[in-house]
């Protein structure tokens, strides 16, 4: 038998008084929101070791994951990170005091603006990448690469419903 954890407990418990009710999504969805918690953790202890904020990692990354010249629109960051015009406005001004980022007339519409990350910028977000991928595998060490890419695939599929 496997080692019992905190949610088998839990659902031990509860099962004992409420064995009317079908605990498996428990067993699952708890998991996960307590294994949400230590990644937000590492996450947070990457980000500030590289020296920037979670929303301010949303912004490089994306910039990063374009390619070179690492310029994306401003549509284009939002479209990739989810957030408000008003709230994407911030985090574009407070990288460009940080001179992680500029604002560039877009040479095809001269309207347009384009965000391109600086070389301080790119230092940053290679550094906070490469801090959070190695924390994420420190979090999945004691998993096989192949019950990785098993539980990967099962999450994708899981999430699709959502995305």
């Amino acid at each position: 038998m496997t080692e019992a954890d905190e949610v088998d407990r839990i659902v031990r418990d509860w099962e004992r008084e409420r064995p009317d009710l079908d605990f498996a999504p428990l067993q699952v969805l708890s998991r996960v929101a307590r294994l949400s918690k230590h990644l937000d953790r590492a996450r947070r202890q990457a980000f500030t070791r590289s020296e920037l904020e979670s929303s301010e990692f949303d912004v490089l990354s994306a910039l990063r994951r374009a390619g070179a010249p690492y310029r994306l629109s401003p549509k284009q960051l939002l479209q990739q990170t989810l957030v408000s015009s008003g709230t994407m406005t911030n985090r574009i001004d407070r990288l460009v005091d940080r001179g992680l980022v500029t604002r560039q007339t877009d040479p095809h519409d001269g309207r347009g603006i384009l965000v391109e990350m600086t070389p301080a910028g790119l230092t940053r977000v290679d550094a906070a990448i490469t801090r959070l991928v190695d924390a994420e595998a420190e979090l999945l060490a004691e998993l096989p690469a192949a019950e990785q890419k098993r539980l990967s695939g099962l999450l994708r599929k899981l999430s699709l419903g959502f995305d």
